[in-house]
């Protein structure tokens, strides 16, 4: 039995949303802010940032706040979202 074209998208945005998390966690462990430190910069509840990092995929409106707060240009941000842009759907 294949898996339907809708289940493959899912599956495929919740991998990117993963994929687009870690590389968030491992831009703030290369920062040297905690998770708590990170998401008081961006403005945003730990609870927030651990999600983000755990796979759900932000919205985003947050990219630019999360990016200052890990001292990233917002160029250096846009590798990691271009690279999983389908996680938001695109």
């Amino acid at each position: 039995m294949s898996m339907s074209f809708y289940q493959q998208k899912v599956i495929r945005r919740l991998a990117l949303g993963q994929i687009f998390g870690q590389m968030m966690q491992m831009a703030r462990q290369a920062s040297g802010r905690s998770v708590d430190e990170a998401a008081r910069l961006a403005g945003m509840e730990a609870s927030q940032w651990m999600a983000i990092e755990a796979g759900f995929v932000p919205d985003l409106a947050l990219l630019r706040p999360m990016a200052d707060a890990l001292e990233l240009s917002f160029e250096q941000m846009a590798i990691p979202v271009r690279i999983c842009r389908e996680a938001w759907g695109a």
